[in-house]
């Protein structure tokens, strides 16, 4: 556990830090414009022709290297998944993630609307709206309410009850990073409610339904359609497929885990939440956030996630405000006295690792950090 520490702040204090940090977003607000707009068209672009650039490269390196320049088969091959990986990153993170959260909604464009996009994922955007935009959002970080916490398969916190289970977690953890996007389609579904008898079998198959038809189109698409193009040469672009997934589901996977379960990051009790104030679920957010560092090439390729803090503050503000907007966020903490959780990727993972590993064994929770001074 970490040893740096934020300091409890009295009711007025807590007071003054809402404000400040409304007022923060409200002069941003004010100037969204023209710049913004050409950010997002700018990044759909690039998903459109990575993704292209990614398809074709591998339909010409299977075909090429299957008939008349076998030498060319792997290069090309490599290359299309890279390329096709790096377009599922980006219409991820930065394109879909982003305007779900109804970043560009202010734009009146049907394309970038939170409420109707769907993304290239297995699960379907209806239901993330709701874990994520809705639940993980409201409640970061709250045990009982915030179901990203470990995503019901791990014990990334002393504070999560114990279980002979979780003993299998470094094994499960690489699983689930591989097969991410699968986890994000089940969990809605609360399977193990259905297991345990507190669901029945007619509600789960109501509720799967959707994520069935979801998931069948992506996997026709990238494990079938695509394939079959290149007539008897379809292995290779299917496997090119596969890994562009593994890719992004790694890859995703590292910076959503980087974002709330890294040393500093905090967990809090339901009670926390009672009778909160603005000022209050502001300093929540801060605690159970954490920052990357990495310029702008790793704001790009996270989708602006490597400034979780401040999305956490401003989740529909474009996201490519945040590493601006971050400057005075942290001057605001520093002045309540508050530590902003930040570090390199390698940094933030390992403390995620050790985490993962420490937490599959039997441990028990440090002393309570209260968010609020005694009275």
């Amino acid at each position: 556990m970490s040893k740096i520490y934020s300091r409890a702040l009295s009711p007025d204090e807590l007071d003054r830090f809402g404000e400040e940090l409304d007022a923060l977003r409200a002069r941003t607000l004010a100037t969204l414009g023209q710049g913004d707009a050409d950010y997002i068209r700018r990044i759909m672009a690039g998903v459109r022709w990575l993704g292209l650039g990614g398809r074709v490269m591998l339909m010409v390196g299977a075909i090429l290297g299957g008939t008349v320049m076998p030498l060319l088969l792997w290069p090309l091959c490599i290359l299309g998944t890279v390329l096709l990986g790096l377009s599922k990153i980006l219409e991820n993170m930065e394109v879909g993630h982003n305007v779900m959260h109804g970043q560009y909604d202010w734009m009146g464009d049907p394309a970038l609307q939170g409420r109707s996009y769907e993304w290239d994922i297995v699960g379907t955007s209806d239901s993330w709206r709701k874990t994520h935009n809705y639940s993980h959002h409201t409640w970061t970080n709250v045990r009982g309410m915030d179901d990203d916490i470990g995503y019901g398969l791990l014990r990334i916190f002393p504070e999560q009850r114990w279980k002979p289970f979780y003993l299998m977690q470094p094994v499960v953890a690489v699983v689930f990073a591989l097969l991410f996007e699968w986890g994000v389609a089940l969990q809605d579904l609360r399977i193990g409610r259905w297991f345990a008898g507190k669901m029945k079998g007619r509600t789960l198959l109501k509720m799967t339904t959707p994520v069935a038809k979801k998931a069948g189109k992506q996997v026709l698409k990238d494990y079938l359609l695509f394939p079959l193009l290149a007539g008897p040469y379809f292995l290779p672009v299917l496997l090119g497929n596969v890994v562009a997934n593994l890719i992004r589901n790694v890859w995703t996977y590292m910076i959503i885990f980087c974002g709330h379960f890294t040393a500093d990051s905090e967990v809090f009790p339901k009670e926390c939440v009672r009778n909160e104030t603005r000022g209050h679920w502001y300093l929540r957010q801060l605690r159970g956030s954490s920052n990357l560092t990495g310029g702008r090439i790793m704001n790009l390729w996270s989708g602006n996630l490597s400034h979780q803090i401040e999305h956490h503050f401003y989740p529909d503000i474009p996201a490519n405000r945040y590493a601006a907007m971050a400057v005075e966020v942290r001057e605001i903490c520093a002045r309540y006295g508050q530590h902003y959780n930040t570090g390199s990727l390698p940094k933030q993972f390992g403390t995620v690792i050790w985490r993962i590993l420490r937490h599959a064994f039997p441990s028990k929770p440090g002393p309570a950090r209260p968010l609020i001074a005694a009275g």
